[in-house]
């Protein structure tokens, strides 16, 4: 394209914004219709750019909680491997001067473990003296206790994790259970017996 006919392109789309508009004849109701026309299009057009934001964070929302439901898989394969090297390191303590020399450089491991647990949010629980929660706990054990409330853990069996606000593994735990539980227990033999008096 030359340069003389790119300023005669310029000098027409000047003249086109700066011409005087042209009257023209429309009714009342033309207007009326073409103004209502002019809404509905402003509206769909509004609408489509809401669905397409709401669409693009919907997507975006399903990649992240499937990136998140990904990495928490893979956490979770490593706590049954952690508990193991665990469990033999509290062993090792009672063992040769060599092993515990040996379980010094797995407890350097075991710590870089649990450094990448922390860095990616994943956080163990604290049960003990806990009231038992269906959502974080799994119940292994029921035992009577005159110390502790119904409801009470008092142990331990296996350390349960949180990844944010969701239960990564719920901790296996001894609970103390209800005296009532017992009372009704006791009594359901002498029910059974009466019961079967009956039918004799």
């Amino acid at each position: 394209m030359t340069k003389e006919k790119e300023d005669q392109e310029t000098r027409e789309e000047e003249q086109a914004v700066e011409r005087e508009p042209i009257p023209v004849q429309v009714t009342d109701l033309e207007l009326e219709n073409l103004r209502r026309e002019a809404s509905e299009f402003k509206n769909k057009y509004f609408r489509l750019l809401a669905e397409q934001e709401n669409t693009r964070k919907r997507l975006m929302k399903e990649r992240d909680d499937l990136s998140r439901h990904s990495a928490r898989n893979v956490i979770a394969d490593f706590l049954a491997p952690i508990d193991q090297m665990e469990n033999a390191l509290r062993h090792a303590k009672n063992m040769s001067e060599e092993i515990k020399h040996w379980a010094v450089g797995f407890e350097m491991i075991l710590g870089q473990f649990k450094d990448i647990l922390d860095s990616n949010g994943v956080k163990p629980m604290d049960c003990v003296g806990q009231q038992f929660d269906p959502h974080l706990h799994h119940v292994t054990e029921t035992i009577e206790s005159n110390e502790h409330p119904p409801g009470t853990i008092v142990e331990e069996t296996l350390k349960g994790y949180v990844c944010g606000e969701q239960t990564l593994r719920p901790a296996h735990v001894i609970v103390v259970r209800d005296h009532k539980e017992n009372n009704l227990k006791e009594s359901r033999p002498e029910e059974d017996q009466d019961e079967t008096n009956v039918k004799e």
